[in-house]
């Protein structure tokens, strides 16, 4: 596998649906970065809850997220060992570990309750250099911020690495927890642009959660027995952030089971007493949610092009509902996965951080200020030694 040649570095992520920790080995000794190898672990029951109640406000939170930063830590060091061993890698010739973390806060602007902007990932990367023996290099969205900006998205410098040459317009879309959109104009004279549109596969999932059995509504079957209510449809598409323009970007602490309950509340107010009088069913709300996920998605393109290669990643390409509600929606385009031009949907995202790595040794700036509005290009990230 390995060559005197190859420059190898390792990206390690989990995405806000904290499924579990994607990671990838990406070669960047030609032009183009080259996925070499990828892994999966997912993550038991236990830390899955212990995540995702980091999303809110509690009680003991400090303490809570602490404490998982360094039990991530531990489990993402296992995890690259997994992936070492599974793949005979001479850790030797890995240059860095380029690490994301798991985000449980993400605060871009100013409100009443928040002073200050910021963003919060655990996952303790000097724990993860010191029990893996590799550099570390982490905590890639914080100078962004400090520049003014949104500390995200982050992976449009990625993607136009990804397509340095292309005859139409692109866009790849990571549907996550959160779905975002990275916008490459063919035209030169147009803006890189990247965005979150709003939930991904977060309402789906918390809805599905909520009334059956599992994390997750397999392949759309569950939307698929309900009808999408227009109204609520409507309702949903009103909120303010979805309404903003870019640069913006989104997290679990906002689109989450409150708000779905909240903009319920508010409908059935507005036309019945309950959701029986309103003609509502459970089904028909999960419906109404991935047809939010897919509008949201499809209307942003729609409004940046009438032509371009339009390319999923993510989770949510799984779930064949969505992505054929995606397709039909944006029939003028030509809509696929990222897994058909040999780029792993699944471990897209983990191949970004492994770029940002890259990036930082090589002095690349890492964020683009028309997508994250920060006030210049910087390079991204802090090293960690082991």
């Amino acid at each position: 596998m390995t060559t005197i040649n190859n420059q190898f570095y390792i990206g390690i992520m989990s995405g806000t649906s904290a499924d579990g920790i994607d990671l990838a080995l990406v070669d960047f000794s030609s032009n183009t970065p080259e996925l070499i190898a990828s892994y999966y672990q997912t993550y038991d029951e236990t830390t899955y809850q212990q995540i995702t109640q980091l999303y809110q406000p509690a009680m003991n939170e400090i303490d809570k997220a602490f404490a998982l930063d360094i039990l991530l830590a531990k489990q993402f060091a296992e995890a690259i060992e997994a992936f070492i061993s599974q793949e005979k890698i001479d850790r030797k010739q890995i240059i860095a570990i380029g690490n994301h973390g798991q985000t449980i806060r993400h605060r871009p602007t100013i409100t009443a309750d928040i002073t200050a902007p910021f963003t919060l990932q655990i996952t303790c990367n000097q724990t993860l250099a010191t029990l893996t023996g590799i550099r570390v290099i982490g905590d890639f969205r914080t100078k962004d911020m400090v520049l003014g900006g949104q500390g995200a998205p982050l992976v449009p410098a990625f993607h136009k690495a990804l397509f340095p040459n292309e005859f139409q317009d692109v866009f790849v879309v990571n549907i996550g927890g959160i779905a975002n959109v990275t916008y490459l104009p063919v035209d030169t004279k147009k803006s890189i642009l990247g965005f979150d549109t709003g939930p991904g596969n977060a309402l789906i999932d918390d809805w599905y959660k909520t009334h059956k059995q599992g994390r997750f509504d397999s392949n759309g079957e569950w939307a698929q027995s309900g009808t999408t209510n227009a109204a609520l449809l409507k309702n949903f598409l009103n909120d303010p952030y979805i309404k903003l323009p870019a640069p913006k970007s989104t997290g679990r602490e906002y689109f989450n089971l409150d708000w779905v309950n909240k903009n319920i509340t508010q409908f059935i107010n507005a036309s019945a007493k309950d959701l029986q009088q309103a003609d509502l069913k459970i089904e028909d709300i999960q419906a109404t949610l991935t047809e939010l996920t897919a509008q949201t998605i499809s209307d942003q393109i729609n409004v940046l092009s009438t032509k371009a290669n339009v390319y999923l990643c993510g989770g949510g390409t799984l779930n064949t509902h969505l992505f054929n509600l995606i397709k039909h929606k944006l029939n003028n385009f030509n809509v696929t996965s990222s897994d058909t031009i040999n780029i792993n949907s699944d471990a897209l995202e983990a191949s970004a951080f492994a770029w940002f790595a890259y990036a930082f040794d090589k002095k690349i700036p890492g964020n683009i200020p028309a997508v994250t509005g920060a006030s210049k290009e910087t390079i991204l990230g802090i090293e960690f030694n082991p």
